[in-house]
């Protein structure tokens, strides 16, 4: 066997039906053993033929039996397969999981998509709140200081018609100013009363108790005018007109430039966002595709792990049977050891705690057991199937 080297080995051992790993200077004597035992095997029942004279007229009509390196090499251990089941339905699972998390994707994108040009035709569209004001200014209702002629009716609610459509020009020119740049410099929408109250004044021609009727009238209205009163307290309520520190506009008025500009700035965030998002969740798709391929990938190195420990265990099992060794049983470390290069360790070291855990709780034939050897206490493995059964009457 020394002579031989790692690829005559190799085919060697394929010839009789064994499929080894990979063949190292720490591997190569457990290969070398099982070679000779595999020889051994295949040579004991060539001699049985040969010694037993053949029956007379029987012979040519029995079948010819198949040996058994052939037999051995068209068998399919039962056990493999099982083990094998869990890792076809952890793939199929896997795949699953991945195809309807990319139907997912897919929707998400589109919904996105919808609500992105959704909102870029509401900023472009707008509003028709500013075709519909003088309609919604002739429908208030007018006090005339509890004056019943028609005429001072007709008078009070034409200058209180004045006063409110001309408030809420100035309103809503300062709120879109604010909004498009804000030009003079504005600190807030919220304009302050006296100077609301000073500008209507000098534009209406009409007195600064016209003003304070035309609030009065607002904060007892029911209607939606787009004029808002606010406290000095923006978060208090207003409940007469002496509370009223500042008025905003609740329509600001923008120019066609201003609102394409607004709608472009609008669409430029939430195109970012959606690709923002959409980046975001294919990026996990990808760490998740990653992850499934590492396990699927040490998965298998487990399950390789696990058929060259039952190999190694049952190889010393039958070399002890025929004297060869001296205990029943091989160390786990000891096992460890002559499958795993020591620069190779550290990175197996997960492959191989899986591998023993699964032989703990998978495997009948090999037992763990402490024994103590060279003075120290010793984890074991023994093979407990009896020798004089075969792997195919299993």
């Amino acid at each position: 066997m020394a002579e031989l080297t790692d690829a005559e080995l190799r085919k060697e051992l394929i010839a009789l039906g064994y499929r080894p790993g990979p063949i190292t200077a720490t591997t190569r004597k457990v290969y070398a053993k099982k070679l000779a035992c595999l020889q051994a095997e295949a040579a004991e029942p060539r001699r049985r033929v040969q010694a037993a004279p053949p029956s007379p007229g029987r012979g040519s009509a029995r079948p010819q039996q198949a040996s058994p390196s052939r037999q051995r090499s068209s068998f399919i251990p039962p056990a493999g397969a099982a083990r094998d089941t869990p890792k076809q339905q952890a793939d199929g699972k896997s795949r699953g999981l991945e195809y309807y998390l990319s139907q997912f994707l897919c929707l998400a994108s589109f919904v996105l998509f919808m609500i992105f040009l959704g909102i870029l035709m509401v900023k472009m569209i707008g509003s028709g709140w500013l075709d519909r004001r003088e309609e919604n200014f002739n429908l208030l209702p007018v006090d005339c200081d509890k004056r019943t002629d028609d005429f001072c009716q007709a008078k009070q609610k034409d200058v209180l018609m004045n006063v409110l459509h001309e408030l809420y020009n100035y309103l809503s020119v300062q709120a879109g100013n604010f909004e498009c740049g804000n030009p003079e410099n504005l600190k807030s929408k919220c304009i302050w009363v006296s100077e609301a109250k000073d500008h209507v004044v000098n534009v209406t021609g009409s007195s600064p108790q016209k003003f304070d009727a035309a609030l009065h009238w607002i904060l007892n209205s029911n209607k939606d005018l787009g004029i808002q009163l606010k406290a000095k307290d923006l978060s208090g309520a207003v409940r007469s007109v002496g509370d009223v520190f500042c008025l905003e506009s609740a329509h600001p008025q923008m120019g066609l430039g201003c609102r394409f500009r607004r709608a472009v700035v609008t669409a430029i965030m939430n195109l970012f966002l959606f690709f923002w998002s959409l980046i975001t969740l294919w990026g996990i798709l990808l760490f998740l595709r990653y992850r499934w391929r590492k396990m699927e990938e040490e998965e298998q190195a487990m399950y390789e792990m696990v058929k060259k420990i039952i190999a190694v265990v049952h190889d010393h099992y039958k070399e002890w049977e025929r004297n060869l060794e001296r205990y029943p049983y091989v160390g786990i470390f000891h096992v460890r050891d002559s499958l795993i290069p020591p620069q190779s360790r550290k990175k197996m070291k997960r492959v191989w705690e899986r591998a023993v855990d699964f032989l703990a709780s998978n495997e009948s034939r090999i037992q763990t057991e402490s024994h103590r050897v060279a003075g120290e206490d010793m984890l074991v493995w023994r093979w407990t199937q009896p020798s004089y059964v075969s792997d195919s009457e299993h």
